[in-house]
């Protein structure tokens, strides 16, 4: 009987391969900086409070895990059981561009699982679909994979710079003339961590000519400033929140409260809602059932103040109204008319 496996360059190591692609990201380790984390805890976090009426399967813990798949992977595949399945990869067959059936990897404490199902058995969600490949969805640090690299190498280069470079450090010039004077140095230093000093006599710094006196110490701390490390790393930063629907001013330091609040109006109403509503789409296409998600109202993402000054001067309005004189059924027909959309008849 003859015996046959896969190589270990062959089949396993191209699964190794992709499964490392999921974790460390298409643009290196992004997905391991903290602005990026930052981004992904916010969608994650507005899922999770999400107000979903119409089915039982979509819990707080589901919506969290569905967020956070969407925000790294740019899709999510839960297959429908008696509740919904994460599933960790999956092969797609289409028609017309329309995924058929699906052959899921599920992932089980004691290794996976494969299953092959129907399209109908399975809720995919895709973000970003390109016309190419319209079954498959694509991240954010996808779709900005210059900006994420550039994150991450800055990050990398500062972590390096503050690992290996001596900060702290410096050059002090002596005399020649003694070495009790170096001694005495040399022993007041003794015990102290975080750099290393470097002693230099000034007949060497001066190529053997005469001292030079009231020289001072030569600071061998990189000048980061003059690389525009801050500048890079807050343009870099700034990208990526873009990419992820969060205004970039969020994170500022200096931000006040009532940016906060529009920043995270922006988020839920240009970015969360809209992928909310893909997901309910998709949820009462599978589950045959009338499915709709909010993350507007858990998330208090509108105007309050703006619709108490609406308010306000609706009520200061019927009451000016009502002391000229007009009838409730005239205040009615001017309430109606307020309402009027475009494209409505007139009442």
């Amino acid at each position: 009987m003859t015996e046959t496996r896969s190589a270990g360059t062959g089949f396993t190591a191209a699964i190794m391969a992709a499964r490392e692609s999921y974790i460390s990201g298409r643009s290196g380790l992004a997905e391991l900086t903290a602005t990026v984390q930052a981004c992904a805890s916010l969608w994650e976090g507005a899922f999770a409070l999400a107000d979903v009426t119409g089915t039982d399967l979509l819990d707080r813990r589901t919506m969290g895990l569905l967020a956070r798949a969407l925000a790294f992977r740019g899709e999510a595949v839960l297959l429908i059981r008696d509740r919904l399945v994460p599933c960790s990869d999956w092969d797609v067959s289409t028609r017309d561009g329309t995924p058929r059936a699906y052959r899921l990897s599920i992932p089980e404490a004691g290794g996976g699982r494969s299953e092959t199902v129907l399209a109908p058995e399975v809720l995919h969600v895709r973000l970003a679909a390109d016309p190419v490949a319209p079954w498959s969805g694509q991240a954010p640090l996808r779709r900005a994979s210059l900006s994420a690299q550039l994150l991450h190498e800055v990050e990398q280069a500062l972590h390096e710079t503050f690992r290996d470079a001596p900060i702290g450090s410096m050059i002090v010039p002596l005399d020649g003339g003694g070495g009790e004077a170096l001694e005495s140095v040399r022993g007041s230093l003794r015990g102290r961590r975080g750099g290393a000093l470097v002693i230099e006599y000034l007949s060497q710094a001066i190529a053997g000519g005469a001292p030079v006196p009231g020289r001072g110490p030569d600071h061998l701390t990189p000048r980061l400033r003059e690389a525009a490390v801050v500048e890079t790393l807050e343009a870099a930063r700034g990208a990526i929140c873009t990419a992820f629907g969060v205004l970039p001013a969020l994170l500022n330091a200096t931000t006040t409260g009532p940016l906060v609040r529009e920043a995270q109006r922006h988020l839920a109403g240009w970015t969360l809602q809209p992928i909310a509503a893909l997901v309910a789409e998709e949820a009462c296409a599978k589950l045959g059932a009338e499915i709709e998600i909010d993350v507007m109202r858990p998330l208090q993402a509108y105007d309050a103040g703006g619709r108490a000054r609406a308010l306000a001067t609706t009520v200061q309005a019927l009451a000016q109204a009502k002391e000229g004189g007009l009838a409730p059924g005239d205040l009615a027909g001017a309430m109606a008319l307020l309402s009027w959309g475009p494209g409505e008849t007139a009442p």
